[in-house]
Formats: C-alpha cells, sequence, structure tokens
C-alpha cells in the first residue's frame, strides 16, 4: 500500500520545478494555471527568485504548493491514484488536490491567503519557533504550560519524529522555555527561521479568517484517505476536511503520529512528490522498515514511476 506524501513550508528553493517544468506537459500547464489563477507570475518567482521574495510565507506557501501539484500531475497523468495522502502542514493541501478534494486553482488561492493571514497574526518579531531535539513529548508540554502561565504563550507546534519536536509562541517565551527544556535534557534547542510563530494559539485570528475563504471554497469527498495534521486521523469527508484545515493553522502537527496511523492502515511504501525530501526524510525517523522514495525532479519521477510500476505488477 502506498502513502503519497507532500512538503510543506521550508521545502522551497529558487529553482524548484524549473526542471519538470520544461520536461512534462502536464508540469507547465500546472505553473501557467497558478500564474493565472494568482495574477502575477508565480512561476517566475520559482525559477528565478529572488529568494528573499520566495521566503515569505504568503508566497513560500502557493510556490510549494503549485511545484507539488506540478509533479504529482506527472504521476497522474500516467494513472497513479493514491491509496492514502498526506502533507505537512501546508503540505495538506497538496495532498487534498491529489486525493481530488479541491481543485487547484482554489487551493493556490487559499494558500496564498492563508500564508497572508499567518503573516499578519502577530507583529514581526513578536513570535517564533524553535526545534526541540531529544526531548520526550510530556516535558515539552509540561514546560510550555509552565513558561505559559510565567512569560507568555508557547506550546508544542510539532511532533515531527522522534527526538524532533518544535515549539512555538510568543519570542521571549519561546526562548525561556529552550533554556528550560536543555536545563532538563534536551540535547539542543535550535532556533527557526521562520516569520511567526505558526501552529500556536496565536495563530487564531488566522485561522478565522482562513475559515471565512475556506466556507466559500467548494471542496469534495476524497477519493482516498487523507491523514490530517491536527489529529492523525484519515478523512473522507468534505466537511470534515474543512474543519480540520481550520483547526490546524493554530494546532500542532502531528506528523510523527500520521506516519504512524499509515502504517497501521497498512502503508509499505511512501513517496514524497515536491522539492525537497525533507518529509520523507522524517518518515524514515518513524520507521525505517518502510520503504522511502521521493521525486522532485525528471530523473526522480521517472525512478518513482518505474518503481510504482513494478510494485503494482508484482
Amino acid at each position: 500500500m502506498w502513502a503519497w506524501v507532500f512538503p510543506g513550508q521550508g521545502a522551497q528553493k529558487v529553482g524548484m520545478g524549473k526542471a519538470v517544468y520544461d520536461t512534462y506537459e502536464e508540469a507547465k500547464k500546472t505553473f501557467q494555471e497558478a500564474d493565472v489563477a494568482l495574477g502575477f507570475s508565480l512561476s517566475d518567482l520559482c525559477f528565478y527568485g529572488p529568494e528573499e521574495k520566495l521566503r515569505q510565507t504568503a508566497y513560500t506557501q502557493p510556490a510549494i504548493l503549485t511545484a507539488s501539484v506540478a509533479m504529482w500531475r506527472v504521476l497522474e497523468a500516467r494513472g497513479v491514484r493514491p491509496d492514502v495522502a498526506a502533507g505537512h502542514s501546508l503540505g495538506e493541501y497538496s495532498a487534498l488536490v491529489a486525493a481530488g478534494v479541491l481543485d487547484f486553482a482554489d487551493a493556490v488561492r487559499v494558500v496564498h491567503r492563508r500564508g497572508q493571514y499567518m503573516q499578519e497574526a502577530v507583529p514581526a518579531g513578536g513570535g517564533t519557533m524553535a526545534a526541540v531535539l531529544q526531548a520526550d513529548r510530556e516535558t515539552v508540554n509540561q514546560v510550555c504550560a509552565e513558561v505559559s502561565r510565567e512569560v507568555g504563550p508557547v506550546e508544542l507546534a510539532n511532533v515531527n519524529c522522534p527526538g524532533q519536536l518544535v515549539i512555538s509562541g510568543r519570542t521571549e517565551a519561546v526562548q525561556e522555555a529552550g533554556k528550560r527544556l536543555l536545563e532538563r535534557g534536551a540535547k539542543r534547542v535550535l532556533p527557526l527561521e521562520v516569520s511567526g510563530p505558526f501552529h500556536s494559539s496565536l495563530m487564531k485570528p488566522a485561522a478565522q479568517r482562513l475559515a471565512e475563504d475556506l466556507a466559500r471554497v467548494p471542496l469534495r469527498d476524497a477519493i482516498c484517505p487523507v491523514v490530517s495534521n491536527v489529529d492523525a486521523k484519515p478523512r473522507r469527508k468534505a466537511d470534515e476536511i474543512r474543519e480540520a484545515l481550520v483547526r490546524q493553522v493554530a494546532g500542532p502537527v502531528l506528523w510523527e503520529d500520521g506516519v504512524r496511523a499509515m502504517i497501521a492502515m497498512g502503508v509499505t511504501q511512501v513517496a514524497e512528490v515536491g522539492p525537497g525530501r525533507v518529509v520523507s526524510g522524517l518518515v524514515r525517523k518513524v520507521d525505517r522498515k518502510v520503504e522511502i522514495l521521493a521525486a522532485e525532479d525528471p530523473d526522480s519521477l521517472e525512478a518513482l514511476w518505474n518503481r510504482w510500476e513494478a510494485v503494482k505488477e508484482s
């Protein structure tokens, strides 16, 4: 059983998708569709930068979505259908496009606004995130609760894989929580280069604005289960998916839990489709027995396609 997974913010790089655009008509049409839907040349931004603009959340999100869907459509044109899909934060939207829930043009407009809302939810410098290495979830939650009472809001934002958690909140609270976690046995606490305290309660204003947008966007039931970030549950029903997307903005990304849920469903192959290989790397750290594949350029797309064909025929 195959799981198709899609990357989130942080996978962006100047030049992403250009080789696929030049090689496959399906990819070229996807980038062109994004340019029309957004009213500006996202293609040029992806292919040529500048990097500073590509790192801005409002542009990063539609850029990664477009590159991921462009690569997915190349596979879809050859008859690939997902057994189960998932995406890391923003990547959940790519998964929903692959699962037939969202039209791509709607998705790219929604994530562009999602990025804007997330940037605007907290003034610049008011919030941040940090990766916490080799600390258990219970300790992180305890420290975050203590610091939230004494300093300001800080919360567990990402459960990526064993030994890799992320906290998010007010800048001073994240810094204090990091100090206390080191005192309680965390190996390292690494500040992240992000423009806001994503996946924390400070994002509730963004979630409220996104809810209004999603209420106007048509969603269909999924053709395969899509495992949600907010609770690691597989969903098919459009209304349940819409509700989970709203919760996701201000809630934690339970990626490790979602991977374990997919494995429990019978997944033995995981294919990451989109720029970079961060998400498939996290899957490998959850369970090394799962076969990991990734596709981000023509050569790796062809290799993934050949492997899918071989497994299907066996």
